[in-house]
């Protein structure tokens, strides 16, 4: 399946951030339609992005009717196979967490699977991947969407170190059935049952993620704990560029290899920069 690698170190990459939903927290119904999702698509890549990751259901904190396979499967495919057609060269993410929908995806031109869960939400994601022989983007999460809301608070001073165990947990179970280390990057789950403050405890103690030895992406983008009580109460996610583009930095300066962003062209900018501070410090 896999027919383009990408080369994490020498910058950090950005993954441009494409709903195909009528609900996401941010930008859920601009692009539901199949053109306008292209279309959309296309700027992002102009604008910078490495990576295309293209997501069929929204995983929003919160109770509602689920999507099933087929839906997300009619949101995404015709979305994938227009934008591989316009761009053979540009790579596809699938932000899925389940093994149906990735195996399709796969087929039509997506190299990456993206699974906010970490393969525990679909029995059948690991085995899956690995017979795809495709990139993993294993992400950390507390429980499920409808659950969120409800868990209770982690810890401060082991919160980081109980991410990273759990982080090491689903690479084991990558490896286990025969997935690729060089195809792994880590996800520290922003916001996936981490509230509020947690979330900038995790910023801070992004840089121990190293330790697991696999390359980390940071997913900040529009998030609701940028618009907190600790810096602007209420503000819809739109307007939480300028909180986006300061944990992107951080996280840059933090050493990721990717971030998963909306605002493709502002924070490409942000990350050279922070990428020119981090050169210069390392001598």
């Amino acid at each position: 399946m896999a027919t383009h690698s990408l080369a994490l170190g020498e910058r950090t990459r950005i993954a441009g951030i494409l709903n195909v939903t009528p609900d996401s927290f941010s930008d859920g119904g601009q692009f539901l339609s199949p053109a306008a999702a292209v279309d959309h698509g296309l700027r992002l890549l102009e604008a910078g992005a490495d990576i295309l990751d293209i997501g069929g259901e929204s995983t929003r904190p919160g109770t509602r009717p689920a999507v099933t396979a087929a839906e997300e499967m009619d949101r995404v495919l015709p979305v994938i196979e227009q934008l591989r057609r316009e761009r053979p060269g540009c790579l596809i993410s699938i932000d899925t967490y389940k093994a149906e929908v990735a195996r399709h995806a796969a087929a039509v031109g997506a190299e990456i699977v993206n699974d906010v869960s970490g393969f525990l939400w679909d029995p059948e994601m690991a085995q899956t991947c690995a017979e795809l022989g495709c990139g993993v983007i294993l992400m950390h999460t507390r429980g499920t969407m409808a659950e969120w809301e409800s868990l209770p608070p982690l810890p401060s001073e082991t919160l980081v170190s109980q991410v990273a165990e759990e982080l090491q947990d689903r690479v084991q179970a990558a490896l286990a059935v025969g997935i690729v280390r060089e195809r792994v990057v880590l996800d520290p789950g922003f916001g996936f049952g981490k509230r509020g403050a947690e979330n900038f405890i995790l910023l801070a103690g992004f840089d121990a993620l190293h330790a697991l030895g696999y390359p980390l992406l940071a997913g900040t983008s529009r998030k609701s704990f940028l618009g907190g009580p600790s810096t602007s109460p209420g503000q819809p996610p739109p307007d939480r560029l300028a909180g986006t583009l300061a944990t992107v930095t951080a996280s840059v300066l933090a050493g990721a290899h990717i971030i998963r962003v909306h605002d493709v062209r502002a924070c490409r900018e942000a990350t050279a920069t922070a990428d020119a501070i981090r050169d210069a410090a390392a001598g």
